[in-house]
């Protein structure tokens, strides 16, 4: 039995969980989720604890077990405390703000770029850090990716967009010719 799947997702205090035939829907103080569960799985709710087992032993059910353990737990999570990827901006005239619906990016190019946020997301801008927050993770993680994708860190200059804690080698330039001005032998 998967190790992942057997553990029981634990309901903390102000969350409700409807476990209906084939979905789950999860309820708490930040917001709400709801996701529909793969057939092989079924999702039971008692004592403050979430359930998930397998119908059979095929080797589809049991790889999906665990993973829909996470996800559940995930959304348990999510209504409760949230998710958030920070992101920092470097390079000379590199900023962004929030404007309304969209997130603007000056990030070299010749017009500024207008990111729009996805409905469920919040975008706060301090000087060169972004930070995304909510309650789906697997938004939040989209809406990060897709942001940094707009202009990665290159590895030269370090300019670009990059996770907080990512790191990025610096890559040496191309070296000088050291003898004159050419290539090739002097005549």
């Amino acid at each position: 039995m998967s190790r992942i799947g057997k553990a029981p997702v634990l309901i903390p205090q102000g969350v409700s969980v409807n476990a209906k035939e084939g979905e789950v829907e999860v309820a708490g103080p930040l917001g709400k989720l709801s996701m529909k569960v793969h057939p092989a799985i079924k999702v039971s709710s008692a004592d403050s604890k979430i359930l998930l087992t397998r119908i059979d032993d095929s080797k589809e059910s049991k790889s999906l077990h665990g993973l829909m353990r996470s996800l559940v737990n995930n959304m348990v999570t999510g209504v409760t405390k949230g998710f958030e990827k920070k992101l920092t901006i470097s390079g000379i005239g590199f900023r962004a703000e929030v404007n309304g619906s969209n997130l603007a990016l000056s990030i070299g190019l010749s017009h500024p770029v207008e990111f729009p946020i996805p409905a469920g997301i919040k975008i706060m801008v301090e000087k060169q850090l972004i930070t995304v927050s909510g309650i789906d993770k697997q938004l939040v993680g989209e809406t990060a990716a897709t942001i940094r994708k707009l202009k990665k860190t290159e590895p030269y200059k370090l300019k670009g967009i990059k996770y907080e804690n990512e790191i990025v080698k610096k890559k040496a330039g191309k070296a000088a010719v050291s003898a004159g001005f050419g290539s090739g032998p002097a005549k």
